[in-house]
Order: structure tokens, then sequence, then C-alpha cells
């Protein structure tokens, strides 16, 4: 076994459920600790720490709460090696009746606290000649109607992924994921049809997140940054006319 104080650390935002749990869990398993970040603790976060990761209840959509993570990953390791930005919420609603608030909201815990974690945990990770995995979506490029805020945001990952690939370069790697469909339970059973009109052949998983985060992460990939993964199976190369 790896002993902590040589393990690797990275954070990893949102790790309370869903995707960012997946990608919380993978990264234990692969012997990194984890430092699981939330506004609030769940499942995924209960496993992390039962795995001897660390716990953060914090607010990432505020200065003070992205501040608390770091050092308290600091506190807990004495290094961060990887950041994970992956928490997000959206404010879904027609345009005459989204709220200045929300929208702000929005932006807040999608856009700036990929730039708060990186600003604030910018000399450790050069230190650590580390990495950053930005978890976007494939929102940036295509859209449904009343998508607003969340469409907005993740354009903005992108685009701020590829902008702190160049700023922090060549000490540090920042890449993202733009997942498309990732069944997390939240919306019911698939029908067979969900699965069929992906060009894989199915809809996607938490765990097919967490495995390109881990190899985005992998030190085998020195050479990849300012890249954006387009992780959809294949939905935004099809043509759909009905």
């Amino acid at each position: 076994m790896i002993e902590t104080q040589d393990r690797q650390t990275a954070i990893v935002t949102g790790a309370a459920r869903g995707i960012g749990a997946a990608i919380a869990l993978r990264l234990a398993r692969d012997c990194w600790h984890v430092v699981a970040a939330d506004i609030e603790t769940g499942d995924g976060a209960d496993l992390v720490r039962a795995a001897g990761g660390t716990v953060v209840a914090a607010d990432i959509g505020v200065e003070a709460g992205v501040k608390r993570v770091v050092a308290e990953a600091l506190a807990a390791t004495g290094r961060i090696d990887a950041i994970v930005s992956n928490a997000g919420i959206n404010a879904n609603g027609a345009l005459s009746e989204t709220s200045l608030d929300a929208w702000n909201r929005v932006l807040a815990v999608n856009l700036t606290a990929l730039f708060l974690l990186a600003r604030e945990a910018e000399a450790e990770l050069r230190r650590r000649k580390g990495a950053m995995v930005a978890i976007a979506s494939t929102r940036a490029h295509m859209s449904e109607p009343d998508t607003l805020a969340y469409s907005a945001s993740k354009g903005g990952v992108v685009a701020l992924s590829h902008a702190l690939a160049v700023t922090l370069g060549p000490d540090v790697r920042v890449n993202c994921i733009s997942p498309g469909w990732i069944d997390t339970g939240k919306w019911g059973p698939l029908k067979a049809s969900d699965h069929a009109q992906h060009p894989a052949g199915r809809v996607g998983t938490p765990e097919d997140v967490a495995a390109a985060v881990a190899f985005l992460l992998s030190g085998e990939q020195g050479f990849l940054t300012g890249a954006e993964i387009i992780l959809d199976g294949g939905m935004t190369r099809r043509m759909i006319y009905s």
C-alpha cells in the first residue's frame, strides 16, 4: 500500500454523487488521495472517506468556499497535484423567467469556480507539475431551448480551460471533458431507443467520464494540454433531421 504522504492529492468538486462521485472513487482506486468537495456530503463523499480520502463541505460557488477547499487539501496532505472542477448546476427555464440571480449562480458554480480553483492552487500546482481537468458539456456546442445559463457556462468552461492551459503551461496541464448524455439515474429508467440513437450503441455512464479523467491525469499524458474531449457516444457527429 502507498503511504498517505507519498500519494498524489486530487481535489474533486461536486463529488457527493453522480459523475463527481464516480471520478472521486476512480481516482481513489488509482491510489490518489482524494479531497472530495461538495456543498453537502452524500454517498459518494462517504465512500471517499472510507477509502482514506478527505471530505470537505463547501460551496464552491463563492470565493470563501474555494479558498476553504484548497486550504483543507493542503492541511490534509501538504500537496495538491490535480484538480477536477466538476461541480455544476442549472437553472433551465424560459428566457423571460430567468432571473439575474439564477443566471449569476449558475455561472458562479459552473465557471467562476474553475477560475478560482486555478488561482488559489496555482503555486502548488506549478510546484508539483500538476494538472487540471474541467468538466464542461456538449451544451457548449449544441443546445435545446431554455438552457441558457447552463450552455453559456459550459461554453465558458471550454474557453477558460484552454486559456488556463496557455497561462499555466508548461508547468500545469489543463484539459476539459465535454460529456453528452450520461445516465446518473436522475431522470428514471432509460428506453432502448435512448441507447440506439447513440453511434456507440448506448448512453454514457459516470464511469465513462471517470475513466477519461484518469486518462487525462495520467503521468503518461505530458504532451496533452488545452484539449477538449467530447465524450458523447458520437451524438454530436450524427445528423438528425426528424
